[in-house]
Order: structure tokens, then sequence, then C-alpha cells
């Protein structure tokens, strides 16, 4: 059995026969480190899967600021929503930051696997609903916490992720200078 079998098992009701049927439907991927797999200004059509590496997804702004939105470990999913569903031009990047192997699906895909099994579009609605509540608890610990507090959050639920990304981008994630972020780790280190 492999990984992505095994995770729509630990994830769904699927039966063995539809669970072969979303992997055959998969077109397999695999990504050199700093490679993009979405660039702004192209059409998101693709909901990605990683089964090895590291994704993070991230906004340039005006003065050429990277804000980095989310990172996508194994067993996570990455997409641009706003652009995969409406069909028009992202605002994201999308990169790998290690090697990375990835499985994709175009919307055309989903949408007939979605038609076929009906316990298939629940766990992608699942997820959205799941990826939309941690975006919510992200705005409330932006417009609430102390760096501090987003930093052990970051930490506790991303312990493998944190090890695996530079603290730059750790510090755009949290919404925290470089300066910033480093103070509060070396004073976590002190308290060990």
């Amino acid at each position: 059995m492999n990984q992505f079998e095994h995770y729509l098992r630990a994830q769904t009701q699927l039966t063995d026969d539809d669970i072969l049927r979303v992997r055959s439907c998969a077109t397999s991927l695999t990504v050199r480190k700093r490679q993009p797999v979405l660039c702004a200004g192209d059409v998101c059509r693709h909901k990605l899967f990683v089964l090895t590496g590291l994704l993070r997804v991230y906004r340039v702004g005006q003065d050429g600021t990277e804000s980095v939105m989310r990172f996508s470990a194994e067993n996570q999913w990455a997409i641009d929503h706003e652009s995969y569903t409406t069909e028009t031009p992202s605002h994201c990047y999308i990169e790998a930051l290690e090697d990375t192997t990835l499985l994709l699906w175009t919307k055309e895909t989903m949408n007939e696997l979605f038609a076929a099994m009906p316990a298939f579009r629940a766990f992608s609605d699942r997820l959205k609903d799941e990826s939309h509540n941690k975006s919510l608890q992200r705005i409330f610990s932006n417009i609430s916490h102390s760096a501090e507090e987003k930093y052990n959050a970051f930490v506790a639920e991303n312990p493998t992720v944190f090890r695996r990304v530079p603290l730059h981008m750790v510090a755009s994630y949290l919404g925290v200078t470089r300066e910033t972020l480093s103070r509060i780790r070396q004073k976590h280190h002190q308290l060990r």
C-alpha cells in the first residue's frame, strides 16, 4: 500500500476501489528545491498532495516583501483556492523548499471524482472547512497574540516543519521580523 492510499484509508471511509480510482487519476510530479509549482499571474489548475518534501505558499507585496501564507509537508495539500475555484490568475506562488514529490489532480478530474464518489466530495469539503477554520484562527492569533505566543503555537503545531524551514520564512509566516524571532528563540534556548 502506498503512502497516499494509506492517508486516504486513515482519513476517509472510501472503499479500496474508490481509493485506487482517486490515486489512478493523479499525475505524479517531482520538483527540485526552489522550483516553483505555481507563479503569481498563472491560474492554479491543480490540487496538490505532498508525498515527500515541503512546499510554501506565499505572496509578494508591492514592496517586494514575501509573506508566507502556509507550509505543506508530507501528507498535506497545497492549492490557491481562490485561483483554482474562480479560474483567475493567482496572487500566490507555490514553491518547493526541498526536493518534493507531488500528486496532482485537475479541477475537471476532481469534479468527476466528486460526482462519482460523494464520500470523496464530503472529505474534500471537510478539508476546506478545516483550512478555513485554521485561517480564521491564524487571523485571530495575528491580531491578538504576542510574537512569542505565535512562535510557541507554530512550533507546537509544526515541529517537523519548523526544523526544515529557514528562519526568515518562519518570521514571515508569523508576521514578525527575523530579529524578533531570533530574540524569542534565544530566550527559549536559555530557559531550557
